[in-house]
């Protein structure tokens, strides 16, 4: 095994120490009375009802709906996002007219248009992949515009000179060239958007897992609670991840890969 693996290993051995650590003292805390059980239930507890709600299923539906919206909303956001910010990098005009709004936008809290979207659409769905898909564009289309724009010109002005169309540029030199600062504008929008569809489930109810944790507020059940951050640590950990080792497949080819 080489040095680097012998690192990696021993950096995730520490990291699992700290965690069962942490989730020790959280036991012993809450077992002794330390902390009102009510206020921090003992993770026994929590994991117990966990796997009493797989059993039930009721997990899975939560998990698959919240998912569902999460990734709609984020994915109807890249569609969007993707080719806006290229053109804003390559095109005047349309660079003038969005990147005023997209100023004013990106810095604005999206959650504040939740009622906005309500009135326009319904408390639904519809409203909810609405304002998910609303909260990922503008990291996407930020991220986007920046990676296009500082293309290096020296591939571009020697691919004009050999002839090369504008879109044999766009599929072989600024798709790839840009493709880092896109993929990383895509990892600062998905976590975004599984906070709003956490966010927008509690505020407008129904299923999923945020809105399973308001009505368990709403009964005092404070370890269905804490159940639902769980599952949210999860699902946010599981989707994370697997952008993470897109990304690396993707980026077989960049530098930021060698060391892998």
């Amino acid at each position: 095994m080489s040095p680097l693996s012998l690192i990696r290993h021993r950096d995730r051995l520490l990291q699992a120490l700290v965690l069962v650590g942490l989730v020790s003292v959280w036991e012993l805390s809450s077992r002794a009375g330390w902390v009102h059980p009510f206020l921090l239930p003992p993770p026994s507890d929590v994991l117990a009802r966990l796997f009493a709600d797989m059993q039930s299923g009721v997990v899975f539906v939560d998990l698959g709906l919240t998912l569902y919206r999460a990734v709609t909303g984020f994915v109807i956001a890249a569609v969007l996002a993707v080719p806006l910010g290229i053109m804003m990098a390559r095109r005047r005009g349309v660079q003038w007219f969005f990147d005023p709004l997209i100023s004013i936008g990106f810095p604005m809290p999206k959650i504040a248009f939740v009622p906005i979207f309500i009135l326009w659409f319904d408390i639904y769905d519809t409203s909810k992949v609405i304002m998910i898909t609303f909260s990922c564009f503008f990291p996407i289309v930020t991220a986007t515009y920046s990676g296009t724009s500082h293309i290096d010109k020296w591939p571009l002005w020697s691919a004009r000179s050999l002839g090369a169309s504008e879109s044999q540029l766009l599929r072989e030199i600024i798709l790839p060239l840009a493709s880092p600062a896109i993929l990383t504008g895509l990892q600062i929008a998905l976590p975004v958007g599984m906070i709003t569809t956490i966010v927008t489930e509690m505020l407008m109810g129904g299923s999923g897992v945020g809105g399973a944790m308001i009505a368990a507020g709403r009964f005092a059940d404070s370890v269905g609670v804490f159940a639902g951050i769980i599952e949210i640590a999860i699902l946010g950990m599981v989707v994370i991840r697997a952008l993470d080792w897109l990304r690396a497949r993707l980026l077989v080819w960049h530098p930021e890969n060698r060391a892998h």
